[in-house]
């Protein structure tokens, strides 16, 4: 039996016009640990009437401070914020790895400092900003100004819970908009402290909502169908980015959208094994598999196919799976049992299928709690088989061998996600080439997860709607108005 650290988490309560507030039914959920299955606390239930709350501040804290604050204070402020988030990283990575079951060491080099980067960065790039003029002949002068959108709804998803919603409010309230954020109700404890840390860096009460609840028929639907909620930005599966969009279609909402992947990883025969090998590694098991960039179509010229299969499997078997607060754990639990139990199906489809368990395929042997799955390659499985084609969101990947550049790309553009994708070659001409045809959002050549965040981000196809990153983030989160002088 493996033994699994135990600690206690927080109470999450309703974060509404710059105070911690009970349901008004006072109605609550539990919190679990993914990796002990333990209670870590309770989280208040939000529905339409948390939201209404929520809605009405933000409407109220629009028109307030907030709108004529000079710049250099509202970035000070974000500054601020960021500042706060570094200052209590120990705290904030201790939850993120209870909320989500990731390893502490993930949380606390990526996830938590990510977010006060994020808020930095934007608290930078708010103030570089400019807009267009044209001088139209002798007649005019034309000149644009950007002006909030309006109140935002944030609706985050588990598995980057902080990261990917402060990828969100950062650029939101850079922008002049106040928010109100639904975070996912397996991870509401960071969320709940980022409320916090907003109100004492100088965000003036009302501008930062967050409202704890369910999706389908509670808070999520209350919030995407609430007429004064000017856009929603939306994180997570695309089925339930399907569900917001018929939701907002009533009242136009603005939508930014980062959904589902199937992330391909094409690997040349002449490119370098060992680096392949070393991010390979990163790209297909890190954080459970459970990242919507991870690369978990993997496709590898002929010549090199044996080799890279053989080393992949040997280079997992050394992945440690456990207790998340072990230093030497590389793979924590997966986020609940619905989604354990959806990821065990795909591995029982595969067999299925046809498919090869190299290694991996199920529970790790010892561990009677806790919702962990092995890393897990997979071989032999036809193109067109379900494995290959479909979203598992897992520690799961399947190993296709191909023959022809075109034959791959072709294969590849299959599917109807579209978010990024790998590219390994030495080649320079053919990694601009193959880059060019692969329809998806972001390439990497000879590189995985590597962010400027001035560049923009999104998926094609089923994958999004928009870009965010620098400029494109205040596409969304601004509406930009010309203004005509006559001479």
């Amino acid at each position: 039996m493996k033994t699994v650290t135990t600690a206690t988490g927080i109470d999450c309560k309703h974060f509404i016009n710059g105070r911690y507030m009970d349901s008004i039914n006072n109605k609550t959920f539990s919190n679990t640990n993914p990796a002990t299955e333990d209670v870590l606390g309770t989280v208040a239930e939000g529905g339409k009437e948390e939201i209404n709350l929520a809605v009405t501040s933000a409407r109220r804290a629009l028109n307030g401070r907030w709108k004529t604050m000079p710049l250099t204070e509202r970035s000070q402020i974000l500054r601020k914020v960021g500042d706060l988030i570094l200052e209590r990283k120990d705290e904030l990575a201790r939850l993120e790895s209870l909320d989500t079951g990731k390893p502490i060491w993930l949380s606390s080099s990526i996830d938590i400092p990510r977010a006060a980067y994020n808020f930095h960065f934007f608290a930078d790039y708010m103030t570089t900003m400019g807009t267009e003029a044209y001088q139209h002949d002798d007649l005019a002068i034309n000149y644009s100004v950007r002006k909030p959108v309006g109140v935002v709804g944030l609706i985050n998803p588990w598995n980057l819970p902080l990261l990917l919603l402060t990828w969100k409010l950062a650029p939101c309230l850079a922008a002049g908009n106040t928010a109100v954020m639904k975070p996912a109700e397996w991870t509401p404890m960071t969320a709940t402290i980022l409320a916090e840390i907003c109100k004492e860096a100088g965000v003036p009460d009302g501008v930062v909502n967050v409202v704890h609840g369910f999706g389908p028929d509670s808070a999520g639907a209350a919030l995407t169908e609430h007429p004064d909620v000017d856009a929603i930005t939306f994180t997570g599966e695309t089925s339930t980015g399907t569900a917001i969009m018929k939701a907002a279609a009533n009242s136009l909402k603005k939508l930014s959208y980062e959904l589902g992947g199937k992330n391909p990883n094409i690997i040349f025969a002449d490119s370098d094994l060992d680096e392949v090998l070393e991010t390979t590694i990163k790209s297909s098991f890190i954080n459970q598999g459970q990242v919507c960039l991870c690369g978990s179509r993997i496709y590898v010229e002929r010549p090199a196919y044996d080799e890279f299969v053989e080393k992949f499997v040997a280079k997992t078997k050394e992945l440690v799976i456990g207790d998340p607060f072990d230093e030497k754990t590389k793979v924590g639990a997966m986020i609940g049992k619905e989604h354990y139990e959806r990821v065990l199906s795909y591995l029982d489809l595969a067999r299925e299928e046809g498919g090869k368990i190299e290694i991996g395929g199920g529970r790790p042997e010892g561990f009677d709690k806790g919702y962990f799955i092995q890393p897990t390659i997979i071989t032999g499985l036809d193109r067109n088989t379900r494995c290959v084609r479909e979203e598992i969101f897992g520690p799961v990947v399947t190993v296709i061998p191909f023959d022809l550049e075109d034959e791959v790309v072709a294969q590849v553009n299959e599917s109807h996600y579209g978010l990024s994708a790998s590219i390994w070659t030495n080649d320079l001409r053919r990694a601009h080439r193959v880059a060019n045809e692969i329809e998806a959002g972001i390439i990497w050549v000879n590189t995985w997860f590597l962010r400027d965040l001035r560049t923009p981000f999104g998926g094609m196809k089923q994958s999004g709607i928009g870009r965010e990153g620098g400029m494109h983030s205040f596409e969304f989160y601004s509406e930009l108005k010309n203004i005509c002088i006559k001479l």
